[in-house]
């Protein structure tokens, strides 16, 4: 569908990089297959640590939607806020 190097400079890094990561346990990921009238369209969900990308993606590998969140961090144990 999409090699590590698209997917992985929709993060701003580079194909090693990302490997790495995937390697090391730190990218999930989601696979949707679309039906009906998305039939022949899939939708992408991947996070990796404060960033989070969703794609709709045709067949032939065009992304045809996209979306990238970056997610707040959760606060530090023992911090406090005033």
């Amino acid at each position: 569908m999409l090699d590590a190097e698209r997917i992985a400079a929709r993060f701003g890094w580079s194909a090693e990089e990302w490997l790495s990561m995937q390697r090391r346990g730190l990218v999930t990921s989601r696979v949707e297959r679309g039906e009906g009238e998305d039939q022949g369209r899939w939708r992408l969900f991947v996070h990796c640590g404060n960033r989070r990308w969703f794609a709709i993606v045709s067949d032939d590998g065009a992304v045809i939607e996209e979306k990238l969140d970056f997610l707040p961090s959760p606060p530090r144990r023992g911090f406090r806020s005033s």
